[in-house]
């Protein structure tokens, strides 16, 4: 009975994580494909490339999805080789924990200082007439609609003569509101939008990565004490064996229904 126990609640274990493992590969995906970021934050005089991020979160949804389905078959059809590969993947998860903490902590304070050093910089791109300025321009556009700001750093004046060609995005509701102004003629947000860029990223690199490999932790931590439980029995044979008392094999039927095979 016990031991059916231990089967079905690590089956259902390995189901659950499953759904995790496809949710964190689907939101990784969807974030590495969010051009508007990217086109801010790789543009010009800054060095990042959010994609590296992302795909660290792309390979732990993978493998924790691929653990999963190991962990499910093993469990099912109690099959050796499943088995041993089920706990190699354990072992290079653990390891691509540490990494990728490590590379978190490290990435996240480099893109934070990337970001505060050169964005501002970028502020000629605004006015810019290239192919790279105005790829910036639409990327920006498109968040003053979304963060309901205006500008880069100094507000609606970072656009110069652009203004005209990009105003509809930066435009409030009602002329009433606190958070607008008036610009050229128009009631626009008088919030820059570099800190509001500057917050979302860093608190949406720190929610994602956490989930991330917090939850590949608390999997690794399960798997373990999974096996604990399955040596169990293992080991009190090992103890009835060394010290020959009968009453260890009454007691463990008595906890656990298992009854230890007679030589």
């Amino acid at each position: 009975m016990a031991g059916a126990c231990i089967k079905y609640s690590v089956l259902i274990f390995n189901l659950v994580f499953l759904v995790f493992g496809a949710a964190i590969l689907a939101v990784a995906i969807w974030l590495r494909e969010n051009k508007d970021s990217h086109e801010i934050l790789g543009i010009g005089d800054l060095n990042i490339n959010p994609s590296i991020s992302m795909n660290i979160l792309i390979a732990v949804g993978a493998i924790i999805m691929m653990l999963s389905i190991l962990g499910c078959c093993s469990t099912t059809q109690k099959n050796r080789f499943m088995m041993i590969l089920f706990f190699i993947g354990l072992l290079l998860m653990l390891l691509l924990q540490m990494v990728a903490g490590f590379l978190g902590v490290t990435h996240k304070s480099k893109i934070e200082h990337a970001m505060n050093e050169s964005l501002p910089g970028n502020l000629n791109l605004l006015t810019s007439t290239d192919e790279k300025g105005k790829t910036f321009q639409k990327a920006l556009f498109k968040k003053q609609d979304k963060l309901k700001c205006c500008g880069l750093v100094n507000g609606a004046s970072d656009w110069g003569n652009n203004f005209k060609y990009f105003s509809t995005s930066c435009e409030c509701p009602s002329a009433s509101d606190s958070s607008c102004t008036s610009y050229n003629g128009k009631t626009i947000y008088k919030q820059p939008c570099f800190s509001l860029i500057s917050n979302l990223v860093s608190k949406g690199f720190s929610i994602v990565i956490g989930l991330a490999f917090g939850v590949a932790a608390v999997e690794v931590q399960y798997h373990l004490e999974s096996l604990t439980l399955r040596l169990f029995p293992c080991l009190l044979i090992f103890l009835i064996n060394i010290y020959d008392e009968p009453n260890i094999n009454q007691m463990l039927q008595k906890s656990t229904g298992y009854q230890v095979p007679k030589a």
